[in-house]
């Protein structure tokens, strides 16, 4: 029987564009809403069975809306999915960097904004749902995923800027900490002149990038540890000055405090493992 859960890493021509799929197969859970929280990857999902029921946008003027594929930019507000408790599907954990290189546009373009795959690729985007219903493994559906995504590489689409890159990779790995400044000298950049570049690229400019690598560094944490961990702990690992620092950045970026979010999140977080090739 398949496991409820699986993850690899992508063929090696999309390494650097997505770090991983995941695949999640949830059952007979209560009916409730689900937080799509801010991260440092776009968020993009292929629903297998139930479409992917957004009841409320991170923008609010957007409307609610149902999508197979689902692909949304960086955000600093949460959304809200609603379910039947019931849900299965792919998760496509695509950067930045990777946005450009597979759509051909920055980044900036879908900033806190959510659209169907379709409407960005046509129908290929249609036939990675369609293909995803029918195939009946983890492996199978990630082979799937690298074979479209695959189609979707063109060699004349510009790369996105070196100097940016680098920046965005700086952020990642020092798990939001590295600095406005710090960014600014490693690229030989201005402040002024790297977060304009910034912003344009990927919509938001490095401060608040930094925010939201810090903010999901310690939501992950905050699921995973045990529960003799507190909170203070966390905060002091990830960055933050206090507690209460963490708790206010929480409460701006996740709608609610920690503690609330642990109470309120009751589908399970899964830890994924790479999965062996096959």
């Amino acid at each position: 029987m398949e496991p409820t859960s699986a993850a690899r890493r992508p063929a090696p021509v999309l390494a650097g564009l997505i770090e991983q799929y995941h695949g999640y197969r949830l059952h007979g859970y209560d009916p409730g809403m689900h937080r799509g929280l801010p991260s440092r990857n776009v968020t993009f999902i292929v629903s297998i069975g139930n479409p992917i029921d957004v009841a409320a946008q991170t923008d609010p003027r957007q409307s609610p809306d149902s999508y197979r594929c689902v692909l949304s930019g960086l955000q600093a507000t949460p959304a809200l999915i609603a379910h039947d408790g019931n849900q299965e599907g792919v998760g496509i954990e695509l950067t930045p960097v990777g946005f450009r290189t597979l759509f051909a546009r920055p980044a900036r373009e879908l900033w806190n904004t959510t659209v169907e795959l379709d409407d960005l690729v046509g129908r290929i985007g249609s036939e990675l749902w369609e293909r995803l219903q029918v195939t009946p493994t983890w492996a199978a559906r990630f082979e799937v995923c690298d074979e479209v995504l695959t189609r979707l590489l063109r060699p004349e689409v510009p790369e996105v800027a070196d100097e940016l890159a680098h920046a965005w990779e700086l952020l990642v790995g020092s798990g939001g900490t590295t600095t406005v400044g710090e960014i600014s000298a490693s690229t030989g950049w201005s402040r002024q002149h790297l977060t304009r570049r910034f912003t344009d690229e990927f919509g938001l400019g490095p401060k608040l990038a930094g925010r939201i690598v810090r903010f999901e560094r310690a939501r992950h944490m905050l699921q995973s540890v045990p529960t003799h961990v507190s909170i203070a702990q966390v905060a002091a690992v990830c960055g933050f000055y206090d507690q209460a620092h963490l708790t206010n950045e929480f409460t701006e970026l996740a709608g609610c405090t920690p503690a609330q979010w642990l109470r309120s999140e009751e589908l399970p977080s899964f830890q994924y493992e790479e999965m062996s090739p096959g």
